[in-house]
């Protein structure tokens, strides 16, 4: 009887813990300080043919090399390091269960594992597959919970139901 109770309190805290992460408000800022809308092309999530990826799966947002460049949204730097042709990258688990991926960073400097919506995590830069290019974040945001209905028929589209497109994020659109 105590294991069992044991199992059911743990399972209860396991659900807590996963509503609250959908529970917790996104209300995402634009993670290049100074940035605008128009500092990144709208269409370019899920444009092809883009490089090795085939795919984009984020937007790139255009800064002077050495932006700051900062958390979207409130949460925990589940990455940060080199990852192949992103190359400097932050990633961080914020609200909904979703993962904000900052690439292309000159400098990677969380202050710590814990970030607030609009806290330094880098530098625009130019790293990984970047190089020789304006300098630019390549900004792109993972669901861990699948999304089925975003499916589509485009090129990759199965891969949709995980990615979002961020510019509609930051436009107030989940």
């Amino acid at each position: 009887m105590r294991v069992r109770r044991r199992y059911a309190c743990g399972l209860m805290a396991l659900l807590a813990v996963l509503a609250a992460g959908f529970a917790w408000p996104e209300h995402p800022v634009i993670p290049v300080q100074g940035a605008s809308r128009t500092d990144w092309n709208a269409k370019s999530f899920w444009f092809e043919p883009w490089g090795q990826s085939g795919v984009h799966k984020g937007i790139d947002i255009f800064a002077r090399q050495g932006q700051p460049v900062v958390s979207a949204v409130p949460g925990v730097v589940v990455y940060q390091g080199q990852f192949g042709i992103g190359g400097r990258v932050v990633a961080v688990l914020g609200p909904k269960w979703r993962i904000h991926y900052y690439a292309h960073l000159d400098e990677a400097a969380p202050a710590s594992w814990l970030v607030s919506a609009g806290q330094p995590v880098g530098a625009v830069g130019t790293s990984g597959n970047a190089a020789g290019k304006p300098p630019h974040l390549h900004y792109a945001v993972v669901s861990l919970v699948p999304v089925p209905w975003r499916i589509s028929t485009d090129t990759q589209g199965w891969k949709k139901m995980f990615f979002l497109d961020p510019g509609q994020l930051l436009a107030g659109r989940p």
